[in-house]
């Protein structure tokens, strides 16, 4: 072992005047914490015409301050400041360093200390243990490269997934404002809707009811009904189980709440405006109910749910729901009233069948990519340790280091 400041020259950050940096791409990038971290790289945002604290290429970036842990590589001459520290490798490989750091950072997280945020300071830092195993520097710098392929792939994956992304908004654009047949548009309370789409209330698209009022938070022995909040249905219209809650149903109203696969869930409630108008489509063998922040709407033979589910995606998206409606200092709310009236534009059923499709498809494609991310994640995980504990060696692999 031996300790960071034994291995690395320490530059803790500090903030220059605010009158030396801006956002015109004047000076030289200026981070000032995690928040500008990207993947791998730090993203700029602002730019400093006069730093006082300076990171060079191939310097490790840390966050000391809320929170204390996370790291990046510098790729450009960079201004730090005080949420930031740089490590300049001395008798390491820098990559390697970096990847230490991050086998180690849930325990740097956890030598934060502070009342109103978490934070560490330059003793603390220097004194973290490396640990070294007596790799070589040849050694070092094959792991650093077989665990940047693999940092790479997941990166590139990051990039399909967001491209296919931004696909999928656009194609939704295009069908919610042209249709299949491009054909001409009126103009709505929405947007531009095809001019032959007609209109009626969310509350005709089927039978709507609202979900349990009670405090469910603490319920997480499994007593009762599995209980989904707005928390289990994720901005891309996910529902995840992994923190749930439970109801004991008693009564009739109870019971109505019980969810039928084929049902839609509507976050009409919520904390965040950001997140008034989360959608998910109920697809689940497993019985559940629904807490008071969503509704539940059963479509009628009429209407095509999924074709439901991508039109209340699409109005969330752009924003829709957080324009229209009320902000409170507690909850942002999209009242019962304004719910039950919302304005659904319906194409012919045969329409609606080929929109969902062809949405489901993209989305399809989205979550193959997300599990593949998924599995390069794990193989990464696996990787650092191994190589960071010593358990698998590198030095027998033949490939050129760079």
């Amino acid at each position: 072992m031996a300790t960071l400041s034994s291995v690395a020259e320490l530059i803790m950050g500090q903030s220059p005047p605010s009158n030396t940096y801006n956002d015109r791409g004047e000076g030289i990038p200026f981070y000032q914490g995690k928040t500008d971290f990207g993947f791998k790289y730090p993203v700029p945002r602002l730019y400093c015409s006069s730093p006082r604290k300076i990171a060079e290429v191939g310097d490790i970036l840390i966050s000391v301050r809320a929170p204390v842990g996370p790291t990046n590589l510098v790729a450009e001459k960079s201004c730090i400041g005080r949420g930031l520290g740089a490590i300049r490798a001395q008798g390491l490989d820098s990559d390697f360093l970096y990847f230490n750091l991050k086998y180690i950072e849930p325990y740097i997280a956890s030598l934060g200390t502070g009342s109103t945020f978490s934070a560490i300071n330059k003793d603390q830092l220097a004194n973290i243990e490396v640990n070294q195993l007596g790799f070589e520097l040849l050694e070092q710098q094959r792991i650093a490269y077989v665990l940047s392929m693999v940092q790479n792939a997941i990166e590139q994956q990051g990039r399909l997934i967001k491209l296919t992304r931004e696909l999928k908004s656009a194609l939704m654009h295009k069908l919610f404002t042209e249709g299949l047949r491009g054909e001409k548009q009126k103009m709505t309370d929405i947007g531009p809707v095809p001019l032959s789409w007609a209109e009626i209330p969310l509350e005709k698209t089927g039978a709507v009811v609202y979900g349990i009022q009670a405090a469910v938070a603490k319920n997480i022995k499994p007593v009762g009904m599995k209980i989904l909040t707005n928390k289990n249905i994720t901005l891309d219209g996910q529902i995840v189980s992994d923190e749930i809650n439970y109801f004991e149903l008693k009564t009739k109203r109870h019971f109505d709440t019980v969810l039928k696969k084929g049902d839609i869930l509507f976050n009409w409630r919520s904390g965040s405006k950001e997140h008034i108008g989360k959608t998910a489509y109920f697809n689940l063998e497993e019985k559940f109910t629904h807490s008071s922040f969503i509704l539940r709407i059963r479509p009628k033979e009429s209407v095509n749910g999924k074709f439901l589910f991508w039109y209340l995606f699409f109005l969330r998206e752009k924003g829709y729901f957080a324009q229209k409606h009320n902000i409170s200092s507690v909850n942002t709310t999209f009242n019962k009233s304004a719910v039950d009236a919302l304005p659904t534009y319906l194409p012919s059923k045969d329409e609606q069948d080929k929109i969902a499709a062809t949405l489901d498809i993209i989305d399809s494609k989205i979550d193959l990519l997300k599990k593949k991310r998924n599995i390069q994640e794990e193989l990464f995980r696996t990787l650092l340790h191994q190589l960071m504990t010593g358990q698998t060696r590198v030095n027998e692999i033949d490939f050129k280091t760079k």
